[in-house]
């Protein structure tokens, strides 16, 4: 990387830092998700939500905050936003009333592919300079690194997802 690509006049260990390019990295995620995101008045953690209610189901709260790592008081805020666009539906749970089991709705699963769509142009933004092997390779390397801290962590799959 060149100083220019990395601001004017930056000295040359903190252009090759690692855990420096990764957090400027994360900042140009970031932003470019949530903007992304924010054009469908959305946010990743609503994203999260659905990924995982489709992908697995049905859940309750406390099992959908462990799929998605959404600590569970901030799960409850993204459950009601979503309820009250009609994208899930909160009913008691028939095994144990005090429950509530989040179940994707059609109008959810239609909200979804939006947001896949707008995720992978964010993708194609942030990854612009990297080839299509390069893209798969970042993302191995980046999958073990949050793999190998993960401590076991079941809401963090080996392949960092």
């Amino acid at each position: 990387m060149t100083p220019e690509e990395n601001g004017p006049l930056v000295p040359a260990r903190l252009r090759e830092l690692p855990s420096r390019l990764l957090g400027q990295a994360n900042t140009q995620a970031q932003r470019i998700v949530t903007d992304g995101l924010s054009g469908a008045d959305a946010h990743k953690w609503h994203y999260a939500a659905l990924v995982a209610l489709e992908e697995s189901g049905p859940a309750s709260q406390a099992t959908l905050s462990a799929r998605t790592g959404i600590h569970r008081s901030d799960l409850v805020a993204v459950i009601n936003e979503l309820a009250a666009r009609e994208l899930v539906e909160r009913t008691p749970d028939p095994e144990d009333r005090r429950r509530n089991v989040i179940t994707l709705t059609p109008p959810g699963r239609r909200q979804l592919r939006r947001l896949e769509q707008i995720l992978a142009a964010a993708q194609d933004e942030l990854l612009a300079p990297l080839s299509a092997g390069e893209r798969e390779q970042l993302t191995s390397l980046l999958g073990r690194i949050v793999g190998h801290h993960a401590h076991g962590d079941p809401a963090v799959r080996p392949d960092g997802r």
